[in-house]
């Protein structure tokens, strides 16, 4: 037992954990299916792990940048509370329940497998670390629920319940992706798509007619601004530097300065500390793009080798900064306007909720609300252009404030702790299986398999019904955004044709 534990927790830990070694397998599998010759197997595989280890390298750069940016906010304006980070609840968790997460994850990426090959629900869900987040939510809140005692029943139901929201999330998701990219051929697999297809439906209902955030006419003496890495770093230091002369305003200049890792000893190097801080916020982003790019010309080919051999039809379910390429200015917006939804509804659970109901304060954490609302802002943006991007991504703000408050009533003793699950899905999904899970073994045991059948069933529903069906989220969204392509194009083919009159005259 104690081998087979140490094995199941090796294979979770040093391999499904790291969403790269994960990508280059699936990548390595997919060009032996389409039978390459060894060295294009090792090439493609080394490719697409090494673009997803760029990808990672981005995210930490951005992170970094961002933590220094929430001190300065949280700092400057006082505020105490609890801030939503999935490695740190994870970290906290895992002590205690680290070996039914390692079971719970093994054993629903072989149930997904089989969901995906003899299902319409064809998503193989490749990002690792939320696997890890969400086998170690499940495993937190079903322990608690069922007892400490049945560790068996933690497992198996745990990773029914995961198995299914891996399949199911990608398939709602699926009409939204598909409008985000122009094609069927990716999938989201970030366990926020709750916000991605509420800020896409959203955006479908406000911004029928509003252009896409990638049109915005800048003035010509603005027009460096396109360039989308120069006004997101011009964007984060002007809110850098706003945020560092409140600070040193209201804050005592040595609890100032050991904000920045670099810990200034005057406010000259105080400032160019923020400075530099937005810098490499921008370069995070730059590098995240890059990796991207990486990802998608070496994963996309050679999953069609799974698609055809493996698991037919399969579609990769990818982290969502796969859709930044397709809305560089929108993933800003997303972010700004996520925040600024944050920041609502932390008044509105300090003023209200948590007097009357005893709801904890959620702080707004950078890392999600960069990350979330800037794909809750594409998802928007691509329904319901610049409106939809802004509305969408406030409304998402609102979402993973209110949601992780809830998914702290069911976390027993994890509930007093200074962190929890920060992305819509881990919330919302945990906030059902813990409280079904509170029915006790057998009542609540029963209880979350008819959830998660129920769940399954009505994602193959929807598969089938409306993803297969073609339908797209936004006709009216999308017809609008041809009309002007269709528009700027004949202005500028009549430009081009008065240019030549004169010039013929």
């Amino acid at each position: 037992m104690n081998v087979l534990l140490a094995v199941l927790d090796f294979i979770s830990k040093e391999i499904l954990n790291v969403p790269a070694y994960l990508i280059g397998i699936v990548a390595a599998i997919g060009l032996i299916a389409l039978k390459r010759s060894v060295g294009q197997v090792i090439s493609g595989a080394l490719k697409a792990a090494m673009g997803y280890l760029i990808l990672g390298a981005g995210a930490t750069v951005v992170t970094a940048a961002l933590d220094p940016f929430g001190k300065l906010i949280l700092k400057s304006t006082g505020a105490h509370g609890v801030v939503p980070t999935n490695e740190v609840i994870t970290a906290q968790a895992s002590s205690q329940f680290g070996a039914a997460s390692a079971y719970i994850i093994v054993l629903s990426f072989i149930i997904m497998l089989l969901f995906a090959r003899f299902t319409p629900l064809k998503y193989v869900f490749l990002t690792g670390h939320h696997m890890v987040f969400m086998s170690t939510m499940l495993a937190l809140v079903l322990s608690i629920g069922f007892g400490s005692k049945n560790q068996l029943l933690v497992i198996l139901i745990g990773a029914l319940l995961m198995a299914v929201v891996m399949v199911a999330m990608p398939a709602f998701g699926q009409p939204f992706m598909n409008q985000v990219t122009g094609d069927d051929k990716l999938s989201i697999g970030h366990f926020n798509t709750l916000g991605y297809v509420v800020s896409g439906s959203i955006g479908a209902a406000v911004g029928k007619k509003s252009k896409s955030t990638e049109d915005i006419d800048f003035p010509k003496g603005l027009s460096f601004l396109r360039d989308s890495m120069v006004s997101t770093t011009l964007l984060m230091t002007i809110l850098y530097l706003v945020f560092a002369v409140w600070a040193a305003i209201v804050l005592p200049a040595k609890t100032a300065f050991k904000i920045f890792p670099s810990n200034p000893d005057n406010y000259g190097a105080f400032f160019m500390a923020a400075f530099a801080q937005a810098l490499q916020f921008g370069i995070g982003v730059s590098i995240i793009l890059y990796g991207v790019r990486i990802i998608l010309g070496e994963l996309v080919p050679a999953f069609q080798g799974i698609a055809n051999r493996v698991v037919p039809g399969a579609k990769p379910a990818l982290d969502i900064p796969i859709v930044f390429p397709y809305g560089a200015n929108a993933s800003l917006i997303g972010f700004l306007s996520s925040f600024a939804g944050g920041l609502v509804a932390l008044v509105i659970i300090a003023v209200w909720l948590g007097p009357v109901w005893g709801v904890a304060l959620i702080l707004p954490g950078m890392v999600p609300h960069f990350f979330d609302g800037g794909g809750a802002g594409v998802f928007g943006n691509a329904t319901g252009g610049r409106v939809g991007a802004i509305v969408g991504a406030f409304v998402n703000g609102l979402l993973i404030t209110f949601l992780p408050a809830g998914l702290m009533t069911v976390m027993g003793s994890f509930g007093l702790a200074n962190s929890t699950f920060g992305d819509a899905d881990f919330d919302w999904y945990g906030i059902i299986s813990g409280n079904l899970a509170h029915l006790g073994p057998v009542a609540g045991g029963i209880s979350l398999v008819v959830f998660a059948l129920l769940f399954l069933a009505a994602a193959w529903v929807w598969q089938v019904k409306v993803v297969d069906a073609g339908w797209i989220p936004s006709k009216k969204h999308a017809a609008f955004i041809e009309s002007v392509k269709a528009e700027e194009q004949a202005a500028k083919k009549a430009s081009r044709a008065a240019k030549k009159a004169a010039a013929e005259a």
